[in-house]
């Protein structure tokens, strides 16, 4: 029976050693950025761009060089937006922005300067992809349709766009994701979509099942969000006119009207310096830039990750 016991917390601690680390969401697109280069998409430069399957190389703190001849990407008019990496809102920043008040009274920044609802929506990691520039550019914030009769703009990257009709159509590969990643947004936020795009969106979900990488990228994400798509792990469905949970305004608030909320009990680590610091006590406590925090729940747990405790303390 001892023998027996003790087997057992044993694999409990072992266990522990090896729980998934998860951080605290990103506060601001720049962080976004960062920590979706660093834990997201590190490796996947050779699995390509989003709308086109280009390959890049990494370049800077969150940028890439796009390699245009392992996608046959032709420039259309922007030569250095086509050379680069940019992160791209699938729901655009400019549509949930437009459903924000803030938005009405200065534009976006200032929505970032005075809502942390839209600071947590534009940050938002499960909503944020590497596109190539100029086809971040071109796709706008137009809405998505079929375009079976236009043709291609950009060499051999299957992305269609009319900008007469102000309407997109990616290609087959991302359709399902992109259809899911609307529903998570439009019910995390409680934001409207029109009747049109839900019905194609909806065929869009049905027609193209998530994959490995879709999975797999929900999971990455969670880990830093600290919660799923449960549009891509099937807790959820949309239908017609769904009815939105709009959980992401009342966690948003609530974060902004006690910021320390998040922070309270956790042991803020800086994964430069491999220092930790105490939320009461330590003066670099919130020194600490956002892209370089690690959160634990514990100093043990800091100081099994190899984290030391800073000497400032009191």
């Amino acid at each position: 029976m001892f023998r027996s016991r003790c087997r057992t917390v044993l694999a409990i601690l072992a266990c522990a050693l090896y729980l998934p680390f998860v951080s605290a969401a990103p506060s601001s697109f720049e962080a976004a950025k960062t920590l979706a280069r660093q834990q997201v998409y590190h490796d996947r430069t050779h699995q390509g761009t989003f709308y086109c399957g280009c390959q890049w190389d990494w370049a800077g703190r969150s940028g890439g060089v796009v390699n245009h001849q392992s996608c046959g990407y032709q420039t259309r008019a922007q030569a250095n937006r086509a050379a680069r990496i940019e992160w791209e809102h699938i729901v655009p920043a400019s549509l949930f922005g437009q459903q924000r008040q803030c938005w009405q009274q200065g534009g976006r920044a200032n929505c970032k300067r005075t809502d942390p609802v839209f600071n947590a929506m534009e940050a938002n990691l499960h909503n944020l992809t590497p596109a190539v520039g100029e086809i971040n550019a071109d796709r706008s914030n137009y809405r998505f349709g079929m375009l079976p009769g236009s043709p291609y703009r950009h060499g051999q990257c299957d992305f269609r766009v009319e900008f007469s009709e102000r309407v997109a159509e990616p290609r087959d590969e991302v359709k399902g994701q992109i259809a899911r990643v609307w529903f998570y947004m439009h019910d995390h936020y409680d934001l409207r979509m029109s009747t049109q795009q839900q019905r194609l969106l909806m065929a869009w979900d049905k027609q193209f099942a998530p994959g490995s990488w879709e999975r797999e990228r929900d999971r990455r994400i969670s880990r830093l969000m600290g919660h799923a798509n449960p549009f891509v792990t099937g807790d959820s469905q949309w239908t017609l006119n769904h009815r939105n949970s709009r959980a992401g305004l009342v966690s948003s608030v609530a974060a902004a009207a006690s910021p320390a909320a998040a922070e309270t009990g956790r042991i803020k680590g800086n994964r430069n310096s491999k220092v930790y610091h105490l939320p009461e006590g330590c003066p670099g406590y919130r020194q600490i830039s956002d892209r370089n925090v690690r959160w634990f729940d514990s100093e043990a747990e800091a100081l099994r990750h190899g984290y030391r405790k800073a000497g400032n303390c009191r």
